[in-house]
């Protein structure tokens, strides 16, 4: 079939049902039996004889790479190596988000309820695939989480050639290179960040029309990978050859940045012209984009692009009720963002943060923008006053349609060193704001799905009337407890 097969663990080879934010699912225990996580939430990107007819956003970038060198590769379906795999293939890379579970969301919610996420459960059953090891072939692991496997001792027990952490443009194809001459690979290889004008477009379509606009964040988040990569933003002439692929193919658009209204910007103020025109060229190709990161901080910088936004997609219409995208709160502490997250708050200073994050949240509801928040719970020398700063923060923002996520401290970046926050280390004052978190989310969740589910009503339905309903009467004793700051355990 081809030298190089390139992959995705099952959590990653769906399109959610046309709902990215549903595969946020991947992170969650295994609380439902695999048919009924694959038919609601994860259901199977089609193939033809293993091939996929969509790919995450990564495995296209280094098909694409691999391509423009040459190579002889194809992006296969996880459950249908059989179909792809022959004499012919020397190597196998897997693109992986949260490969043993321990990324924040992970971490989380598997601790709370004890159990295995579906994330680790699905790379398990892909690296552990007998295919991969017939005729010797090369496994190369990427993509980001690959973090989580740069122990040598979970290399060994799993098998895996070479773990590529970082981007995979360059480094990766270097290693693809060596494989397929049959040579020795380095056990763990740090990514090249790769050049702007060096960063490949997409050859074939991405789940959910994934288009990625900017690479890096530059704002210097001690917790975070991707704020410490350089910020780059790609020429609109590329993203929208990148836009024709996935609108040729049917799919809708997914604008991706780690900060989408910071596109062109020279520095951390956006630059609205240049997101107004990005935005203005992608519309002659389709008329419903959606969007994957914005930052609070850019909101209130530039406020008017925000209006000017809404009024160009026509946000708040009958076919587009609310826009949203992915943004973090991560505290309310003015002492906790000075000390890890400083760049987060800018042009801002941490003192302001509160309220820089009240008023977006007031500007964003006013025009039809659903902002789905993380909190970051438990950063070293977190105090009770820190977290009831972050507690009356979040019930300050009740009244703005919202989502409000808590999340285990988890350490990566340079704050590698750390300890991982766990269950055992919840204060009173954590619970009782995981308590303000689900009230707010109880609130609002079933008029977003409602709207959010539109396109796939039946998808909507099961959602709204069985699982949402489910939990929350499920949670409710629980919830209670934790408001008194007990555990719900």
């Amino acid at each position: 079939m081809a030298e190089i097969i390139l992959t995705a663990d099952r959590t990653l080879m769906s399109n959610y049902g046309g709902s990215e934010f549903l595969g946020f699912a991947a992170c969650s225990p295994k609380i439902v039996p695999e048919w009924f996580y694959k038919l609601i939430f994860s259901p199977s990107i089609p193939h033809e004889n293993g091939i996929v007819s969509a790919a995450p956003a990564g495995t296209r970038k280094v098909e694409a790479a691999l391509l423009e060198k040459g190579f002889d590769v194809v992006v296969a379906h996880p459950e249908h190596l059989d179909k792809v795999i022959d004499k012919e293939t020397k190597a196998v890379g897997i693109t992986t988000n949260d490969p043993l579970g321990l990324g924040p969301a992970s971490t989380t919610f598997a601790e709370l309820a004890g159990r295995e996420t579906y994330s680790a459960i699905y790379f398990r059953k892909l690296i552990t695939n007998p295919l991969l090891r017939k005729n010797r072939l090369k496994v190369i692991v990427g993509g980001p989480g690959a973090w989580q496997l740069t122990d040598e001792r979970i290399i060994a027990k799993l098998d895996i050639d070479c773990v590529v952490v970082g981007e995979g443009e360059i480094t990766a194809v270097k290693v693809f290179e060596k494989a397929l001459r049959g040579e020795e690979l380095p056990r763990i290889v740090n990514g090249e960040v790769v050049p702007l004008e060096s960063i490949p477009s997409i050859k074939n379509p991405t789940i959910n029309g994934f288009v990625e606009i900017a690479r890096g964040c530059g704002r210097g988040c001690k917790f975070c990978n991707p704020t410490l990569l350089n910020f780059r933003c790609r020429p609109i002439e590329k993203i929208l050859e990148e836009v024709k692929v996935n609108v040729d193919a049917g799919l809708d658009v997914l604008l991706h940045a780690e900060d989408i209204l910071r596109y062109g910007a020279n520095g951390v103020i956006p630059n609205e012209e240049k997101v107004l025109k990005l935005f203005e060229e992608v519309l002659k190709f389709k008329k419903d984009i959606s969007i994957s990161h914005f930052a609070f901080a850019s909101v209130m910088a530039k406020p008017n692009l925000i209006r000017d936004l809404s009024e160009l997609l026509n946000v708040g219409s009958k076919q587009k009720p609310w826009i949203s995208g992915q943004v973090g709160i991560e505290t309310g502490s003015p002492k906790i963002i000075e000390r890890y997250m400083r760049g987060k708050v800018l042009p801002f200073k941490p003192e302001q943060w509160p309220e820089v994050v009240l008023e977006a949240h007031k500007l964003l509801d006013e025009n039809h923008w659903v902002p789905c928040s993380t909190l970051v719970v438990g950063f070293p020398d977190e105090e009770p006053d820190d977290i009831v700063k972050t507690i009356e923060l979040v019930e300050k923002l009740r009244e703005y349609r919202s989502l409000i996520v808590p999340l285990f401290f988890v350490p990566i970046g340079v704050m590698k060193e750390e300890k991982f926050f766990r269950l055992k280390d919840m204060l009173p004052e954590h619970w009782m704001l995981f308590a303000a978190c689900l009230r707010h989310d109880f609130k609002w969740v079933e008029n977003l799905a409602r709207d959010h589910f539109r396109k796939n009503p039946v998808q909507g339905f099961i959602v709204r009337n069985f699982v949402l309903k489910l939990l929350k009467r499920k949670l409710e004793p629980y919830l209670r407890a934790m408001e008194q700051g007990e555990a719900p355990i």
